[in-house]
């Protein structure tokens, strides 16, 4: 990718974002906490959920992929093989392997500061697999370039996702402006 998404704030979820969150996946968000990233576009792509959803389950995913369409390429460098790629790079490149682990570190601390999931890992196969590239790229997106390694590598391997505009409206039904 020539130019990735620049990163930003994160924010407090409007009615709008988890109206956009549930036209993206359809179905209503669980443990929302914040919007982490938001897409050039303007809606939410990234969220932040809570370690543990309203009945008490642990859900360790704390930097959860909302657009469908930077879901599906990534799926795309999934099924090319990319995943098994870099997981072989990880035993044999030791500064990478040594970035990936502190990526790791890096995530659990972010998910800590919420609330402590003890004994649970981290997310995508941190840190000495590549098992889900959904969550590397969102946990780069949230933490910002130079914190993931693999989910850094992943983004600019990804086309400008939101460079045909919104994948779906963020306009809450009955609101003002909603298609």
């Amino acid at each position: 990718m020539e130019t990735p998404p620049p990163p930003t704030e994160p924010t407090v979820p409007t009615d709008a974002d988890v109206h956009a969150f549930k036209e993206q996946l359809g179905r209503p968000p669980r443990g929302l906490r914040a919007i982490a990233h938001r897409c050039p576009c303007g809606n939410p792509d990234v969220v932040e959920t809570a370690p543990r959803l309203e009945d008490g389950t642990p859900f360790p995913t704390t930097y959860y992929l909302t657009c469908p369409r930077a879901a599906s390429a990534i799926g795309t460098l999934e099924a090319d093989g990319v995943m098994k790629e870099m997981s072989e790079r990880l035993k044999t490149d030791e500064e990478l392997a040594a970035k990936y682990r502190a990526a790791h570190e890096d995530y659990i601390a972010r998910r800590d500061a919420i609330e402590v999931l003890e004994n649970f890992p981290s997310a995508g196969g941190m840190p000495d697999r590549v098992k889900c590239l959904h969550v590397l790229v969102a946990h780069s997106l949230a933490a910002g370039p130079g914190v993931n390694p693999l989910g850094d590598e992943a983004i600019a391997m990804l086309p400008q996702w939101w460079k045909k505009g919104a994948c779906v409206s963020a306009a809450a039904p009955g609101a003002e402006g909603a298609k």
